[in-house]
């Protein structure tokens, strides 16, 4: 099983870094003009297509097709932003105060303990 795993990364991996080498050899020219002629920062960007790649393929086609809104291409997408801002101020205090509710020996839940005073040595007694 485990070796299964391994292999399909390594096929996963090995086909990043062929899309990779070909889109930033020729692709990325065509998809951003800013990019044409810059070749410095091209290397940096090797991990994050390698692992990205289908994500990359797919928007490397869609502009290259024409289908991107050339308006919209830098917007983000805000419409659930807001919401999703709330909602997640409104869970996080819930979900704490929920752990605190139902951890199990709470302050509450365990008796109070007397602490008594170390037992001294035998030659501090005399003390």
């Amino acid at each position: 099983m485990a070796a299964g795993v391994v292999t399909v990364l390594q096929i996963y991996g090995m086909a990043g870094l062929a899309v990779a080498a070909v889109f930033l050899a020729w692709g990325i020219d065509r998809v951003d003009q800013n990019a044409r002629g810059a070749f410095v920062f091209r290397p940096l960007l090797i991990p994050g297509v390698a692992l990205l790649w289908p994500l990359v393929l797919w928007r490397w086609g869609a502009l290259e097709r024409g289908r991107d809104p050339w308006a919209g291409r830098y917007r983000p997408p805000r419409r659930l932003q807001d919401w999703l801002g709330i909602g997640l101020a409104a869970a996080i205090p819930v979900i704490l105060f929920g752990a605190l509710l139902i951890r199990q020996e709470g302050p509450l839940e365990r008796p109070a303990e007397l602490l008594e005073p170390p037992p001294a040595a035998e030659g501090e007694a005399d003390r």
